[in-house]
C-alpha cells in the first residue's frame, strides 16, 4: 500500500474513477480533500482550454495531490499531458487503448502513469512499457468494457501474481467491504467510479443519481457500443436494446453523453453503471464515502 501512497501522494489509496464527462471539479476536489486521489476526465474533452480551465478551477478548490484520466484514443491525449505537467500534476491514470507512446511523453514530462488493464496479459504489456502501476478493472465495473474480462474477486490476485509494479483495483467497490476485500486479494489500492456518480458533490443529473440507489444487483446490463461494450443502468431504452427490439443509434460523443447524464434526459441516452449500484442505497458526501470506506 505504502507503494501506492507515493505514487498518488495522497492520504488513502483511493482513485476515484473517471467517468466520461462526470468529473467536475467539485468532485475531484471534495476526492482530494478527503484523502483520496481526484480525478479529472478528458474522454471527450476536445479543447485544451476547457482542459486547462478544469485544473485551475480544481486547484482553486484544494492544494492536495489530484490527476486526471488520458484517454489514449482522444487525439489531443499527448497535448493533455503537457498540460498537466506545467500546472504541477505528478500522477494520471491511462485508458482507452495502448500507451506505447502516451508513457515514455509522460514519464519525459516527469509524470507517473497507472495503466487501466482488464486481463493479465494487457497487464504484463503495460509493465514491459514501463507503466508504473496497473488498474485491474474487473468486469463488474461500469462504463466501457472490452469483449474479454473475468471478475474483479478473480481478476486482481492473477495480475498480483503476474506484475512487479503496483495493482489497483477496481469494479465492486463501493464501501469498507469492497476496501477490504481489495486489500486482501492483494491490491494496493482500490478504483472507485460509481459510488462517486451517487455523491452530493457529483455534477451528475439527480435523476442518474436516484436511478443507481434505486438499482438491484441485476440491474445493469453490457451493452455492444460496436467497438466496445458499455455496462449501463437497465433503463426502459437498455431493455429494448437488450432484447433486440430496438437497434443502438446513440452517438458516443460529450455532447450527447451530457444530455442524458448531467441535463437527465434519460429517454435518449444510456446511464454507466458497475453492478455495485446493486448496494448503493443513499446519496452521500464525498468525505462522508470515503470516511466510511476506510473505517
Amino acid at each position: 500500500m505504502s507503494r501506492i501512497i507515493d505514487l498518488l501522494g495522497s492520504r488513502f489509496p483511493i482513485i476515484q474513477g473517471a467517468m466520461g464527462v462526470i468529473c467536475n471539479p467539485e468532485l475531484v476536489a471534495a476526492v482530494s480533500e478527503a484523502g483520496g486521489f481526484g480525478l479529472l476526465a478528458t474522454t471527450f474533452t476536445k479543447d485544451i482550454e476547457v482542459l486547462n480551465s478544469q485544473v485551475k478551477a480544481t486547484k482553486d478548490l484544494t492544494d492536495k495531490p489530484f490527476g486526471a484520466n488520458l484517454f489514449v484514443m482522444n487525439p489531443l491525449a499527448e497535448k493533455f499531458a503537457k498540460v498537466l505537467a506545467e500546472e504541477g500534476v505528478k500522477t494520471v491514470t491511462v485508458s482507452g487503448g495502448a500507451p506505447k507512446t502516451l508513457i515514455p511523453r509522460l514519464h519525459g514530462l516527469g509524470m507517473k502513469a497507472i495503466v487501466v488493464v482488464p486481463t493479465v496479459e494487457i497487464a504484463k504489456g503495460a509493465e514491459a512499457l514501463g507503466a508504473d502501476g496497473v488498474i485491474a478493472e474487473g468486469a463488474e465495473s461500469g462504463g466501457v468494457q472490452g469483449f474479454r474480462g473475468a471478475s474483479t474477486i478473480v481478476l486482481v490476485p492473477a495480475m498480483v501474481d503476474s506484475v512487479r509494479i503496483p495493482v489497483i483495483a477496481a469494479g465492486g467497490i463501493a464501501d469498507s467491504r469492497g476496501y477490504r476485500a481489495a486489500l486482501a486479494l492483494g491490491a494496493e489500492g482500490v478504483q472507485v467510479g460509481t459510488r462517486f456518480i451517487a455523491s452530493k458533490e457529483c455534477v451528475a443529473h439527480t435523476t442518474y443519481k436516484q436511478l443507481l440507489v434505486g438499482a438491484q444487483e441485476t440491474g445493469t446490463g453490457l451493452v455492444n457500443m460496436g467497438r466496445f461494450r458499455m455496462r449501463v443502468l437497465r433503463t426502459p431504452l437498455v431493455e429494448k436494446i437488450l432484447k433486440g427490439e430496438e437497434t443502438i443509434n446513440i452517438a458516443f460523443t460529450g455532447e450527447v453523453m451530457e444530455d442524458g447524464w448531467i441535463k437527465g434526459n434519460i429517454e435518449g441516452s444510456i446511464l454507466p453503471s458497475g453492478e455495485v449500484a446493486g448496494i448503493i442505497s443513499r446519496v452521500l458526501s464525498v468525505r462522508e464515502i470515503i470516511e466510511e470506506m476506510v473505517s
